[in-house]
């Protein structure tokens, strides 16, 4: 279930800044500013004007947009002085008038940026800054070419900054395949990098001005400061620029220019060493030494680090169910979901960690909430430390709910369960269920959505249940697939046949919320 613990992890951490669309408030919109204010019924008109538009989807109430309008105001009007004009749009996504455009372009949160091109035949997601300075730069990037020509040190300069990944291809001659490979990955890439090409690499800020071209060299605001690389095969050439626009060791705070780099961490097959501590600690400094060499040394092992003030990350917290009692906190999880921790970690600690971890010698840590001291009523607990004894090797046919507190579809099956594991008490039976959002849940059981109903049965099968969630359909389901099976009543007439046909109930179709 990596890639659904993956979903889940994103939003916990905060990393994704969002508001949900299906809240709705009262408050008012403040009065018109430099940004054109499109709903459905405008949309269409305004957006047939431009080659190039950037529209915001916002919602009122919503605290990430109420702190992004002031930069998208200053942005916007910045943007109407550039030649031609910049157009910034925003469209009220929680007006439900303006369902149609949501759907159309796939909003599922606020604020959400869409750059429109071609008077709306293309669309690409906004990636940029949400500042004002850096949205000006990164749209002007975006309303060009996706390579701008330098020529001067100045130019190189206002391309070239302390804060982002720009990336500068070195030319004797503007063509051949080289340029032609390099143009092309800078129009596939420009959402995400400035791209800019020169002759002279003299004009560059950092690196070998004597090098010979053709190259490409990749300025970053971390580690090195800048990479060089030679091959220009359009695929090694993106494989280089995703490797190097990588930190070594990524910062999870509060920092804004971060966030691109947290969500490739966590997006990345890589394994993931995550290491939490106070960002006021007097050994701050020791601790990222100690990583940087760490991830020096261990580059090659597809490992990938992370440095996280426990503040900023309490989403991490809560998922993974770490506590702060233990800071420093070492966690690495491997490509199988295993966790292995290390408590109250000092500076001079983390290579051994590491090794030991390499050396297979660590025991993994399962996220469990305490075991129940009496686990009596008819429906009973799982946690992910009793998981083993009552559901693998209890010897009895298991139906097990995974479910989430805040899930209402999960409260209203509750009675539902109940009422089938007392019916079904004398059998060899246990009807029973575990919070998927505090204990580990084993990989080989999917979940996609709250609640989850999955079947274990006594002879080892598991059978995830897609039925409609009647007391019927459930208690038919399991005298289907327990173990020993039922036996089968005798027919003994077509009629008797149809009507038993006839008595089964179908499948409610129910979309659940995750």
């Amino acid at each position: 279930m990596a890639m659904s613990k993956l979903s889940i992890a994103l939003l916990l951490l905060g990393t994704i800044l969002l508001c949900s669309p299906s809240v709705k408030s009262s408050e008012v919109e403040e009065e018109a500013s430099p940004v054109v204010v499109l709903d459905n019924t405008n949309f269409t008109e305004e957006v047939g004007k431009h080659d190039f538009i950037v529209v915001e989807f916002y919602a009122p109430w919503c605290g990430h947009c109420k702190k992004l309008a002031p930069e998208y105001e200053k942005a916007a009007q910045v943007l109407s002085k550039h030649d031609p004009p910049i157009i910034l749009a925003k469209v009220d996504g929680s007006d439900k008038t303006n369902k149609p455009l949501t759907d159309k372009f796939n909003v599922k949160g606020f604020p959400t940026i869409k750059i429109i091109k071609s008077k709306g035949e293309v669309e690409q997601e906004y990636k940029g800054p949400r500042q004002s300075d850096g949205i000006v730069k990164y749209l002007k990037t975006q309303a060009g070419p996706a390579s701008i020509e330098i020529k001067s040190a100045e130019d190189a300069k206002s391309l070239v900054d302390d804060k982002s990944i720009s990336i500068v291809g070195v030319f004797p001659e503007f063509s051949g395949t080289e340029f032609d490979n390099f143009i092309a990955l800078s129009e596939k890439l420009r959402s995400d990098y400035t791209f800019g090409h020169t002759k002279d690499a003299k004009i560059l800020p950092h690196g070998d001005s004597s090098v010979d071209g053709p190259f490409v060299r990749l300025f970053k605001p971390f580690d090195e400061l800048f990479s060089d690389f030679q091959e220009f095969e359009v695929d090694e050439l993106e494989k280089f620029i995703e490797e190097a626009s990588m930190p070594l060791v990524v910062i999870f705070d509060s920092d804004e220019s971060n966030r691109p780099f947290i969500l490739r961490f966590f997006r990345s097959p890589n394994v993931k060493a995550m290491f939490f501590t106070s960002f006021q600690s007097d050994k701050l400094e020791d601790y990222k030494t100690e990583l940087h060499k760490a991830a020096v040394e261990y580059k090659s092992k597809n490992i990938s680090f992370l440095l996280g003030d426990p503040i900023t990350s309490q989403g991490a917290f809560q998922f993974y169910g770490l506590r702060d009692t233990w800071l420093p906190l070492f966690m690495i999880q491997d490509k199988t979901n295993r966790k292995y921790l290390g408590k109250n970690v000092e500076p001079d600690q983390i290579s051994f960690w590491i090794k030991e971890y390499m050396d297979g010698t660590l025991t993994p840590y399962k996220k469990s909430q305490p075991i129940p001291e009496t686990n009596d009523k008819p429906v009973k607990i799982v946690v992910g430390d009793s998981f083993s004894d009552i559901v693998y090797e209890s010897g009895k046919n298991v139906l097990l709910e995974f479910y989430a507190p805040w899930c209402k579809h999960c409260t209203k099956l509750d009675p539902i369960l109940e009422e089938i594991a007392i019916a079904l008490q004398n059998e060899n039976i246990v009807i029973a269920k575990m919070d998927a959002t505090l204990n580990d849940v084993p990989d080989e059981f999917e979940l996609s959505e709250f609640p989850t109903l999955y079947f274990f049965s006594a002879d080892k099968k598991v059978k995830v249940f897609k039925g409609g969630r009647t007391v019927e359909s459930i208690t038919n389901f399991i005298k289907k697939h327990k173990f020993p099976p039922t036996a089968e009543p005798e027919v003994t007439t077509e009629a008797e046949a149809e009507i038993e046909k006839v008595a089964q109930p179908k499948a409610e179709n129910v979309k659940d919320e995750l």
